[in-house]
């Protein structure tokens, strides 16, 4: 799978992946007030909404981006009905040819961590039927509980070419409670950094391993130490725009050639039509807002190499 996410990378000149992050605080009223109105004042309504609104972001930019990142929480929190709309748009950014990045930051022992596995980025056989649940391309993996946890998604990507972005370390500003922690001389992001490395040695395709990682924007020198850990994995870059990461913290999560990282951007492209930068847009044009700050943040990551 990482060879697809690296050609379209190349292809479009664009290590960006949009995250499809929606509260109803960033559906436009327009959109919300048809949903009740079909639906009523409804989870169902509600689902129907973020997906109406994940449509037009994806419809004004699946051209520019190679991916695209839901968080399943902010579907989950609309019960079953949001589950479905989650369901919805990973297959419509399928449809649009985009790479899908689920992230559940899943991980638990044995056996619940193998359902877990199927259910994101498995099959599963009913009968004589087999399913692909969810059928995202990529999931985010929590390693806390270790190789318990992590073994049965790495099986689940060799069977069904599908790949992994393992949390190393992530970009919230309590993190270091846990992650920074020494043991040793080393710390403990340093210490899952090697981890993420290992496990990943046989699945390296075109320079770079189906198991990558997971590192904020806002750590730059503690992403530059595991650039140097983990050469064989892509990492995943939150943290850029809205959490604070800027395009000049971004040079050490790459490689000379430009590769080896991808960077996330939620909010500051969902919601851009709420900033004054793209205020003209307004909340119908919510989704043009969304493409012009997409293109900008193309032309911000370029211009550090």
């Amino acid at each position: 799978m990482i060879e697809r996410l690296v050609d379209k990378i190349r292809t479009l000149n664009a290590p960006i992946v949009v995250g499809l992050d929606p509260t109803l605080n960033f559906v436009p009223k327009f959109l919300l007030d048809k949903a009740i109105n079909e639906k009523g004042e409804t989870l169902e309504a509600a689902a129907d909404a973020i997906f109406a609104f994940n449509k037009g972001i994806v419809d004004a930019v699946y051209d520019l981006i190679p991916a695209v990142k839901p968080q399943i929480a902010m579907y989950e929190q609309f019960g079953i009905p949001g589950l479905m709309a989650f369901k919805k748009t990973v297959d419509y950014c399928h449809e649009k040819g985009l790479i899908v990045i689920g992230d559940a930051k899943r991980g638990d022992i044995g056996s619940t961590s193998a359902a877990y596995a199927v259910a994101h980025i498995g099959k599963i056989r009913v009968g004589e039927n087999e399913f692909t649940p969810f059928d995202e391309d990529f999931v985010t993996v929590n390693p806390y509980l270790g190789s318990d946890g992590v073994v049965p998604f790495i099986d689940e990507c060799k069977k069904n070419d599908r790949g992994l972005f393992i949390l190393v370390k992530t970009s919230n500003p309590s993190s270091g409670e846990f992650q920074d922690q020494k043991i040793g001389e080393k710390a403990l992001y340093e210490l899952v950094g090697k981890k993420v490395d290992e496990w990943g040695l046989d699945t390296v395709k075109e320079g770079y391993s189906d198991v990558g990682a997971v590192v904020g924007a806002t750590y730059p020198e503690m992403g530059k130490v595991l650039r140097e850990i983990m050469p064989k994995a892509y990492i995943l870059v939150p943290g850029y725009g809205a959490q604070g990461g800027t395009a000049a913290e971004l040079k050490p999560f790459f490689n000379k050639d430009g590769l080896g990282a991808i960077v996330n951007s939620s909010r500051g492209i969902i919601a851009a039509y709420k900033q004054e930068k793209y205020a003209e847009f307004g909340e119908e044009g919510f989704a043009e807002a969304a493409r012009a700050a997409v293109i900008d943040m193309k032309n911000d990551i370029a211009s550090i190499f």
